[in-house]
């Protein structure tokens, strides 16, 4: 049986990874990228300015709005119920429901909710340690603490500022406690079909294509999913050896590339493979009403 020739024109014309220059943007990238203690790179994104800046005005009316309702509702019931507070005890209050709403409370919602708060949720967004890591107490506090001279004190026109100057939009806050903004809502990944190669539209017709294993047709799956990211050399490789050992299992064998010849291989499987599974679920759906039926004259219970 002819084995799959090993002509790697078209894979040889492949361009060659492009390295990052010093001085480049992608220079820039690299330096953002997360590295674990694995030397493994985290794919993370950061939150754009405009979804931080609308996470920020979202918490700042809640925020603002819980010091509205302790002072006008909480307190002023919890004065009734004495009987009546001085000058210095209202001014007190006053100071502690300040504090409540916009130090305490936010520091209590990010630890509780590790990271998140109402207006990031509302964005999409998470507050996360500069490795990736989930922030303690400690970034919170700092966090809620700068954030009332950049954000309540200065209408959040210095958090504005500090954060046009930076690559991942942080604010003074985030610089201190060295945390940034996670975008969280990646959209679903769709894995694309593709069918027959073209130039093996002919030989699909009359290919006699057996059942392989299922770790060899695996490994195959694997192969096209990630041939994309394998150096050319890799790619030529793993893909004459993959085609050596699926050409047992395939007859004819066309003449074409390796990696062309299990594309088509893995094509012809799955749109047979699927047309078996509708002829089953066919023959199913006609035979439901016997399966299922009763006798004749047998009562419904």
């Amino acid at each position: 049986m002819p084995r799959p020739s090993a002509n790697d024109q078209s894979v040889q014309r492949l361009p060659a990874p492009r390295l990052p220059q010093p001085g480049h943007s992608d220079q820039l990238e690299m330096d953002d990228t997360i590295m674990t203690g694995e030397a493994v790179a985290l794919d993370l994104r950061t939150a754009s300015f405009v979804l931080r800046s609308a996470g920020a005005i979202i918490d700042f009316v809640a925020y603002i709005g819980l010091f509205l309702l302790l002072i006008l509702v909480v307190f002023p019931a919890i004065e009734a119920s004495f009987g009546g507070f001085d000058d210095a005890i209202r001014t007190a209050l006053i100071v502690a429901g300040l504090v409540i709403s916009i130090v305490v409370t936010p520091v209590a919602v990010e630890l509780l909710s590790h990271g998140r708060s109402l207006g990031k949720l509302a964005v999409g967004a998470r507050i996360v340690r500069d490795d990736g890591g989930a922030i303690g107490f400690r970034h919170a506090f700092i966090r809620a603490l700068t954030g009332v001279i950049e954000i309540y004190t200065t209408f959040g026109g210095f958090a504005v500022v500090v954060s046009l100057l930076n690559a991942r939009s942080k604010r003074l806050g985030d610089l201190l406690a060295g945390t940034y903004s996670q975008y969280e809502r990646v959209s679903k990944a769709t894995s694309p079909v593709y069918g027959v190669p073209v130039q093996l539209g002919q030989w699909a017709l009359t290919a006699d294509v057996a059942r392989m294993p299922d770790r060899l047709a695996r490994r195959v799956s694997a192969f096209l999913a990630q041939a994309g990211k394998l150096t050319p050399q890799t790619r030529v490789r793993l893909g004459n050896e993959l085609a050596a050992e699926v050409a047992p299992y395939v007859s004819p064998v066309p003449p074409v590339e390796a990696e062309l010849f299990l594309a088509g291989v893995a094509a012809v499987r799955r749109d047979r493979e699927y047309t078996a599974l509708q002829l089953e679920a066919r023959g199913l759906d006609r035979l439901k009403p016997v399966l299922g039926g009763l006798p004749n004259g047998f009562p419904e219970r």
